[in-house]
């Protein structure tokens, strides 16, 4: 099949996908080569560019999304009132995005308090999952970011997150074993 050929059965799949589909995985699907994907995806992030609609490319695939144009009357419309995340959810997210795999207690470690109640409420909300256990004494869980974490953030990859702003007066302190900090 040709690019414009394939347009239409990779909007179709983009429609009903309840995740983010990669370009080898349409490929397998459509029986095409992934080069020709890839065309055909330009051309529809083209087409689509300028409308309600646009194809993003999040998680390690595309995926249909509201045009920012459109966000605001959408999420008004199928959204209950916005809910944020606290600051002490935020900074165990960004310690589990930087560091992952990471447990409990080098989370706590990193930011100096008990850390049970903002795990819990990361992990109720999807934004991270249980890892595996970590190969030390009392074998802790440990916990990475999930790929609704990268498409609420709006992320392609963790290769995608912001540079850690670190206070270079102040050095970062913490034990992770045989990992290097943060910085």
């Amino acid at each position: 099949m040709s690019a414009p050929e394939l347009q239409r059965p990779i909007e179709a799949l983009l429609f009903v996908a309840g995740e983010a589909l990669s370009i080898p995985q349409l490929a397998k699907l459509l029986d095409a080569q992934e080069s020709e994907i890839a065309t055909a995806l330009q051309q529809i992030e083209a087409e689509y560019g300028d409308r309600g609609i646009v194809v993003r490319e999040v998680a390690g695939g595309y995926r249909f999304a509201t045009s920012p144009l459109a966000r605001d009357v959408v999420e008004a419309y199928l959204l209950p009132p916005k809910t944020t995340l606290s600051t002490p959810a935020m900074e165990a997210l960004a310690i589990v995005a930087h560091v992952q795999p990471v447990t409990r207690g080098e989370i706590e470690s990193i930011r100096g308090v008990n850390s049970d109640s903002v795990v819990s409420t990361l992990l109720d909300r999807g934004l991270i999952v249980e890892a595996g256990r970590k190969d030390v004494v009392g074998r802790p869980m440990q916990y990475k970011t999930t790929p609704f974490f990268l498409e609420s953030f709006g992320l392609r990859s963790l290769d995608d997150l912001p540079e850690l702003e670190l206070d270079p007066g102040q050095p970062l302190e913490f034990d992770l074993g045989n990992r290097a900090p943060l910085s």
